[in-house]
């Protein structure tokens, strides 16, 4: 059982920049795809980034392309996402999740978790 710690959400204004955290447990860490999705009031979640097993490899949906950044340290069992320029947008609860087979850019690809975190984009 892996459980996903996110943090760094908040409140922002537009054009500025936020950076999450997602801290993992309870298993091999290096061993997981890891994604960033989202989930706006009244809209099903969306995916955002993941990255794959040694961070060969990541993946971004349209809307954040060139403004998100995910990364991920295996030392700290850590996966980032760096978020730039935002948009009121990108307004929704953002959650973490770890996945033990092919990184996916699907929520069903997913295995674990986060329980999210907030964040807001004022204009």
């Amino acid at each position: 059982q892996v459980l996903l710690v996110e943090s760094g959400g908040g409140l922002v204004q537009v054009g500025e920049s936020l950076k999450l955290s997602c801290a993992a447990s309870g298993g091999s860490f290096s061993s997981y795809g890891m994604g960033w999705f989202r989930q706006a009031p009244g809209e099903r979640r969306k995916f955002v980034a993941s990255v794959s097993r040694g961070a060969g490899a990541t993946y971004y949906a349209d809307p954040v392309k060139g403004r998100f950044a995910i990364s991920r340290d295996d030392a700290k069992n850590t996966v980032i996402l760096q978020m730039n320029n935002m948009r009121p947008e990108d307004t929704a609860i953002y959650y973490c999740a770890a996945t033990r087979s092919i990184v996916s850019t699907l929520v069903d690809g997913f295995d674990y978790w986060g329980k999210g975190t907030q964040v807001t984009v004022s204009s």
